[in-house]
């Protein structure tokens, strides 16, 4: 049976463990900056190149080597990390450059499938190659108390090699040889982040207009997300074990019945409820088959095209 590749993830801190390792970044965007700034930071030559140069002046004030063409930047150095707009912007700025023996890692957000492409286009080119999901935003970026981390996937001998470079600016979760795989798991974390997302803001809608501070909210229903996260886990026994009625708290035809009361709610409210049907729908569907007995997790499997 194949491993999670999460249960095998390889993490390094994020700590300035090989200051010397000289590297090349492409792209000087808020990330790409943020980037720059924690390697020179910690004591690591380091050559940037930006299609718009005037970007690269205050890092060149703080001692990084500014080249003219992309050509010039990947030259310089073996590791050669990107940072760009996104994946077709790439092989534009690759375009004729010679990646022989280059280390290339790729912090572009892109698609599993992406990822993949870019991972044998690299090898084609004599390049080896390593793919990152950035779990961060730029203020976060050089400061370990956030929490921040990379996912990395694609080339083991590359990350092995360059581990503790890569773990300067943030934390690194190594996920697997797929290249696909940081990608992967880096999207499946934003979309859990949206639809919690969604969920606040039309917790917020509907009490929007009564005499409930925004700020009077706001601690509970931070406290009842967090109290509610354990599901992630046993949503996750559940779907490894096939067994959707193991641990269950309220069943969904409990669920289910008990919708109508949030619908209701939204409608007294004059709020829309659009965040919330296509869920309620899928539920239903889910009973309809039979899974009354069930957890919430059978909805996974309609998700599955």
């Amino acid at each position: 049976m194949a491993t999670n590749p999460v249960e095998n993830a390889s993490e390094t801190p994020s700590t300035p463990l090989s200051p010397s390792t000289p590297l090349t970044l492409l792209g000087l965007g808020a990330m790409g900056t943020a980037l720059a700034g924690a390697w020179l930071a910690a004591g690591h030559p380091l050559t940037v190149w930006n299609r718009t140069a005037a970007r690269a002046e205050g890092l060149a004030a703080r001692g990084a080597a500014v080249a003219a063409t992309a050509a010039e930047a990947v030259a310089a150095n073996r590791l050669v990390v990107v940072c760009l707009l996104d994946d077709a912007s790439v092989p534009e700025a690759l375009d004729g450059v010679d990646l022989t023996g280059k280390d290339l890692v790729n912090l572009v957000t892109s698609t599993p499938a992406q990822a993949r492409v870019r991972a044998a286009w690299a090898e084609e080119r004599g390049a080896r190659y390593l793919d990152g999901g950035i779990m961060a935003v730029p203020p976060m970026i050089g400061v370990p108390a956030t929490g921040a981390y990379v996912f990395y996937s694609g080339s083991s001998e590359l990350f092995e090699e360059h581990g503790a470079t890569l773990a300067v600016p943030a934390g690194t979760r190594y996920v697997g040889a797929d290249a696909g795989y940081a990608a992967l798991h880096d999207v499946a974390l934003l979309s859990g982040m949206y639809g919690m997302l969604a969920g606040i803001a039309h917790a917020f809608a509907l009490v929007r207009g009564e005499a409930v501070a925004p700020s009077e909210l706001a601690p509970l229903l931070g406290g009842w997300l967090a109290a509610m996260s354990g599901s992630v886990a046993r949503t996750a026994e559940q779907l490894e074990s096939g067994d959707y009625t193991q641990g269950v708290v309220s069943n969904l035809a409990m669920q289910v019945a008990g919708r109508q009361t949030l619908l209701s709610t939204a409608e007294e409210q004059g709020v829309s409820a659009e965040l919330l049907e296509p869920y309620f729908r899928l539920m239903e569907r889910r009973l309809e088959i039979g899974g009354g007995e069930e957890d919430l997790t059978g909805v996974v499997d309609l998700l599955r095209r």
